[in-house]
């Protein structure tokens, strides 16, 4: 499902037991400096990630103050985040003006509240840019948190240079079948350098067979719920895309990388080291 850009008032836009998607959440949250907003998201874990400017994050009677250094987009430093426990409630206040992504995935555990700062942010750059898979991952809540998040997974993927294929070779990770392959749903929310800029999200539920395709633009969000699903960006411009992964049986996450065009990961270096970082 693709859904277009819109003033969504501070509202969930992929709220609790979303009919395609259970296993996620995503809100994004807007203030300006000194505002706040309070939210619980009972059997949700959640991650608050300033996509621009300057938060404090109360949670499970603790507090982290200074949370996020951007300033005008996502390119414009490093994130940061803060793990919030399902059921727990949370409160932003906002330190100057800012936009918050508001990630979650089912998991009815509580666990202990954490902050993730630019300095622990778990880098992986792969794909080259004579195969137009020149990619840059930056895993928020990824391998280095497994023993303290229940089934969330959180990155940024960036495309490095103007235009070129993101999600390829194409996989999927809709069925729980160890040990190839996990249920993960999954929601991206995209922003293009100038913001103008556009893509193509695809979506092809089986190998060899005709699927969708999403004229994807600035701010959209789309949900993948089964099927194999790369995308590209338009060339000349810059691609983003905050990532969030719910598992249903757990966090480690088993891609099935689609037969037709498996033997591409002998072609783009580094991708198995980008695979082993979704953990």
């Amino acid at each position: 499902m693709h859904i277009a850009s819109h003033d969504n008032h501070n509202r969930a836009i992929v709220d609790m037991d979303n009919a395609l998607v259970p296993l996620v959440y995503f809100n994004i949250v807007t203030l300006a400096a000194g505002q706040t907003f309070d939210y619980r998201t009972p059997g949700y874990e959640t991650c608050v990630v300033p996509a621009t400017g300057t938060v404090t994050v109360e949670t499970a009677g603790e507090t982290f103050a200074q949370i996020g250094n951007r300033g005008v987009d996502v390119w414009d430093g490093e994130p940061e985040g803060v793990y919030v426990p399902q059921d727990s409630g949370a409160r932003i206040t906002a330190l100057t003006d800012t936009e918050i992504f508001i990630a979650g995935a089912k998991f009815h555990e509580t666990l202990r509240p954490f902050a993730v700062r630019a300095a622990d942010i778990d880098k992986v750059q792969y794909g080259s840019d004579d195969t137009k898979t020149h990619r840059k991952i930056k895993h928020i809540l990824g391998a280095a948190y497994h023993d303290r998040v229940g089934r969330l997974l959180v990155s940024e993927l960036f495309t490095v240079g103007a235009g070129g294929w993101s999600g390829f070779p194409s996989h999927k990770h809709d069925t729980d079948r160890l040990p190839d392959e996990t249920r993960h749903d999954e929601c991206y929310n995209f922003r293009f350098k100038p913001d103008y800029g556009s893509g193509l999200q695809m979506l092809q539920r089986l190998d060899n067979e005709p699927g969708d395709a999403y004229h994807i633009m600035n701010r959209s969000t789309v949900l993948i719920d089964k099927g194999y699903h790369p995308c590209c960006v338009l060339p000349g411009y810059e691609m983003y895309y905050f990532t969030i992964l719910g598992g249903q049986s757990q966090r480690s996450l088993k891609q099935y990388f689609q037969p037709t065009h498996a033997a591409q990961l002998h072609t783009i270096p580094g991708i198995m080291d980008m695979v082993a970082k979704f953990k």
